[in-house]
């Protein structure tokens, strides 16, 4: 049996996609633009940066449905690589080491990345014969 708000689907797949990239651009404008926070600016040339670069260009992608498979699967890698270089070394378990953000993200992106842009998006805009089988499916 469907749940109940089941036809309502591809719309909430959509306002998850929207929030999701926002949220994570957010974290890329904090390390680019040093806004939200208290911290500087991060230089482009470290990790950090390029970090702060895929997380806010790919959060914004993502958001507008913008390529956002490609944007998604990268955001997923940059995020499980995240979580092994900064989380991984005081303990594996996400809630010991204070990396269930990451993990959360990383698989969030992944099925971002397998389901694509949706409805609601750049993608739909710019070839309309997708608005079928985004809202049918």
């Amino acid at each position: 049996m469907d749940a109940f708000i089941g036809k309502y689907s591809p719309y909430i797949y959509a306002i998850l996609r929207i929030v999701t990239g926002l949220m994570f651009a957010m974290y890329g404008s904090q390390k680019l633009f040093g806004i939200q926070g208290n911290k500087p600016p991060i230089s482009l040339a470290s990790l950090m940066g390029f970090g702060g670069l895929i997380e806010f260009a790919g959060g914004l992608m993502i958001a507008l449905g913008l390529l956002a498979s490609y944007a998604a699967f990268i955001t997923s890698g940059e995020m499980a690589v995240a979580y092994f270089m900064l989380h991984a070394s005081p303990g594996f378990l996400p809630l010991v080491n204070h990396g269930e953000l990451a993990v959360l993200y990383c698989f969030l992106f992944f099925y971002i990345a397998a389901q694509g842009s949706g409805i609601w998006s750049v993608d739909v805009l710019l070839d309309r014969t997708k608005v079928r089988s985004a809202i049918h499916t």
